[in-house]
């Protein structure tokens, strides 16, 4: 059975993680439990319960902020002229050997879900991300992101009104 966890460096393997895409990887490998310590990002990883020591994937959470400006123009027309609250999608990645498994919409169904649980307590109108590139734009257009006006690897996934 797959489950999300938060990240425990005395029990996930990090090092045996890959994607495929370097940045990613190291991100896990070396930068993930320092961001949480230091209160940056929550690292969360998907698991097998039958493995529970094999990271199948992983995503990071942390807040920001967006200028309405940079939404389309229905949204800004809902939202005040200033930056806005935001949750930002740092990092998300699947284990290559599992590809092809549905795991990325998967993990990004488990950070709307962290978010949406989090807006309850915080205000946030939207999920952020930075796409790494014209595949990971096209991943998340896919899954409903808007990109942003001025600069279209930036996208957001509004939470609701």
């Amino acid at each position: 059975m797959l489950e999300e966890q938060l990240l425990d460096p005395q029990h996930h393997d990090r090092l045996s993680f890959t994607c495929g895409v370097a940045e990613l990887d190291e991100y896990l490998h070396r930068f993930a439990v320092q961001q949480s310590k230091k209160g940056i990002a929550v690292v969360r990883v998907l698991i097998d319960t039958d493995m529970p020591k094999t990271i199948l994937g992983y995503y990071s959470l942390s807040a920001a902020q967006i200028d309405a400006v940079q939404m389309d123009e229905r949204t800004q027309k809902k939202l005040p002229r200033y930056p806005v609250p935001c949750f930002r999608l740092g990092r998300l990645a699947a284990h290559s050997a599992h590809r092809n498994r549905g795991l990325g919409r998967l993990l990004i169904g488990c950070a709307v879900e962290r978010c949406l649980e989090a807006k309850k307590h915080v205000a946030a109108y939207a999920l952020v991300v930075d796409a790494k590139g014209e595949d990971a734009k096209t991943f998340y257009e896919h899954y409903g992101f808007t990109p942003c006006r001025d600069n279209p690897m930036t996208l957001y996934l509004s939470l609701g009104s």
